[in-house]
């Protein structure tokens, strides 16, 4: 295996970041591997902030889930998709422009600064650094437009946190590469060879059974399956004398019956910041 696909191999996210700045010379050579990460027609659509201000990162802490490695980071990258220059420079030219109106320039856009994100993220790696995703920037869209003066056109999509670590992170289970590629088709996997994938993921880990979380989980059962869920669910917490990873995850982290709400105002936000991608 080479260096590269080392890194790759053994990367996990850093939430524990050590009191040291990034030298600029540092911070710009891994910003210019986003820079340069593959783009659809070369059009670069996206935008990043960087956040070195301690102000501005407790902010984010704050407006993030309160999500401490945010303020103790030294530097927060936000990606934006970014069709305001697209559309300046149409103007500039005499040209017609409409990729912020348009769902197939959306798709390919978010695509584009994903990428970039993760050029970065790798290229951080790969010089001693650590970093972490952190996707609930959608919570504070309004925010985050108004924090950082974005204009129109030009959306948040996530956050890294980056930083030299404090300890080396540790690397979580990942399914099987046999359960994630398929080839040539999409291959159905029997339940059994599903459950070996999971047990293989997550190891059986399982979840101390609360009066908190039972009822939880029966609101949201309630609200998706109806009593039956609910009888199935509850009848597999007392065989099981645990909470299982499915329910914990589906149940109670990312709730089923609020996870689908709010999706009219998430639209709402995009075309408040000039992306107009549904039509009503």
């Amino acid at each position: 295996m080479n260096d590269t696909l080392r890194l790759l191999h053994e990367r996990a996210s850093c939430r524990a970041f050590a009191d040291r700045d990034i030298p600029q010379n540092i911070l710009e050579s891994v910003l210019e591997a986003g820079v340069r990460a593959p783009t659809g027609g070369n059009l670069q659509p996206y935008s990043i902030i960087v956040v070195r201000d301690q102000a501005a990162k407790d902010r984010l802490t704050e407006l993030c889930g309160n999500q401490r490695f945010i303020s103790r980071a030294p530097v927060n990258l936000l990606f934006c998709i970014d069709w305001y220059r697209s559309r300046r420079w149409a103007a500039m030219e005499d040209a017609p422009f409409a990729a912020d109106h348009s769902f197939r320039h959306f798709w390919i856009s978010f695509q584009d600064t994903i990428i970039c994100a993760q050029n970065i993220c790798t290229a951080a790696d790969s010089v001693g650094l650590g970093s972490v995703y952190v996707g609930t920037v959608l919570e504070c869209f309004s925010e985050l437009r108004s924090m950082f003066d974005l204009p129109l056109g030009v959306f948040p999509v996530v956050l890294l946190s980056v930083g030299y670590p404090l300890s080396k992170p540790k690397r979580r289970a990942k399914f099987p590469q046999d359960t994630v590629v398929h080839y040539e088709s999409y291959d159905d996997p029997g339940d059994d060879e599903l459950r070996k994938a999971l047990e293989a993921k997550y190891q059986g880990k399982t979840f101390e059974v609360t009066e908190e979380r039972v009822q939880t989980l029966r609101r949201v059962c309630r609200a998706i399956g109806g009593d039956e869920l609910v009888g199935a669910c509850m009848a597999r917490i007392e065989r099981d004398g645990a909470v299982n990873m499915a329910q914990y995850r589906f149940g109670l982290h990312y709730a089923a019956d609020r996870v689908c709400r709010g999706n009219p105002e998430f639209i709402a936000k995009l075309r408040e910041g000039g992306l107009e991608i549904v039509e009503d």
